[in-house]
């Protein structure tokens, strides 16, 4: 899609409203992850250097539209100095009198973060009047928050159709990644997708078939699809009652021209704790007894193999219980091999979803992917092939 960007904008002298994400983790009153901070300051900097007046707005937690002190942005804007190293202001409200006020003493280049916008009913429901208070706030408004962008409430939608609307930095590159990845990709495109349950990717794997040339499923979700096949899985977490909808999957691939691929063995235990005793088994040989803990050496290396071949990799989801040692290794394994490729220059790969990012770092290779994303639910439906509300605001 064509979007509004930064490029020759003037802010100058101008109050730019930034939607930013500082949804961060949060334990005892410290924040544990700055990524998202980190992520954000190329916008914030580029606008304040420019000259503008920097009103950074965002949501935290789920208030439910009450003010709940301890859901404050105040530690955040703090913490958001810090890593611009430069004095960051806070304002107790993100409208009314308390806001406009921080914002009139503010001078050109000046960074102000504005309280939760959750703390007002009218931020998740999209209120017109609510989105109309934000956009009294500001001349321009910039969305730097692509992993709000799925949710349709004044501040990552409402308010982009009352001021000039562009997108910032770090939504820039998030769009143009995966516009890179499957709007306009590099073929043989290969999708990885794994975890738990097919019944949450259901929308991902029918949109997923249209668009690549092979697709891996890994994870418990290939235990549903191997059953489904006939194949005896043991104790391994599975969804029986999709079945025929695996059945029917496989079928859509097929007819889409899209390869299909499964474990071929699999490391196994009879129990799910650290460290058990473990075997390798061919996903035809498992125990009754057993569960499938991790995809198997030999599935892992024809996939690594594979790799050669493709151009264009999106990865959701690890290939198995990768918080639990030994049940980490095939998505490791697959992670470094991903990663050489992309130094390389022979793959594009884009990766994203909480649990594949903790896998990539856990792989220590997030900075060797070409684009992680840390959105999770937007990125999940942006491959779902969904339109995301605060993404079409910003239509070009």
């Amino acid at each position: 899609m064509l979007f509004r960007t930064l490029d020759g904008v003037a802010v100058a002298g101008k109050r730019v409203l930034l939607r930013a994400d500082l949804n961060v983790p949060m334990h005892d009153g410290k924040i544990a992850d700055l990524t998202r901070i980190e992520r954000l300051s190329p916008t914030i900097r580029e606008l304040s250097a420019a000259g503008a007046k920097v009103i950074v707005c965002s949501h935290f937690d789920r208030p439910k539209g009450k003010r709940v002190p301890e859901m404050s942005l105040a530690p955040v804007a703090t913490a958001l100095g810090q890593v611009l190293g430069k004095h960051v202001v806070f304002a107790d409200d993100c409208v009314g009198v308390i806001a406009q006020q921080a914002i009139e003493r503010l001078a050109d280049g000046d960074v102000l973060v504005l309280e939760n916008t959750r703390f007002h009913p009218g931020e998740e429901k999209n209120d017109s009047s609510f989105a109309a208070e934000l956009a009294k706030l500001a001349d321009i408004y910039v969305n730097d928050a692509f992993s709000a962008a799925h949710r349709a409430h004044a501040s990552t939608e409402g308010v982009a159709h009352l001021l000039p609307a562009y997108a910032g930095r770090l939504m820039q590159a998030e769009l143009e990644a995966l516009g890179k990845a499957l709007s306009h990709p590099e073929r043989p495109v290969m999708a990885i997708v794994g975890g738990a349950k097919v019944s949450t990717k259901l929308a991902l794997l029918g949109h997923l078939v249209s668009k690549v040339d092979v697709l891996v499923i890994g994870g418990a979700m290939a235990n549903t699809f191997l059953a489904a096949q006939g194949f005896n899985v043991g104790k391994s977490l599975q969804e029986a009652e999709l079945h025929a909808t695996a059945v029917e999957i496989l079928a859509s691939a097929k007819t889409a021209g899209c390869e299909i691929v499964l474990p071929t063995d699999a490391v196994v235990a009879t129990e799910f704790k650290p460290n058990p005793a473990t075997q390798v088994v061919a996903v035809s040989a498992v125990p009754a007894d057993a569960m499938i803990l991790d995809v198997g050496p030999v599935s892992m290396a024809a996939l690594i193999a594979r790799l050669g071949q493709i151009k264009t990799l999106v990865w959701n989801g690890p290939l198995g219980a990768f918080e639990t040692p030994p049940f980490q290794a095939g998505t490791v394994a697959l992670a470094h091999a991903v990663a050489d490729a992309t130094v390389a220059g022979k793959l594009l790969s884009v990766a994203g979803g909480g649990d594949t990012v903790s896998a990539l770092r856990h792989a220590g290779v997030v900075e060797k992917m070409s684009y992680v994303s840390t959105a999770g639910g937007a990125f999940l439906e942006w491959l779902e092939g969904k339109t995301l509300p605060g993404v079409a605001a910003l239509d070009a």
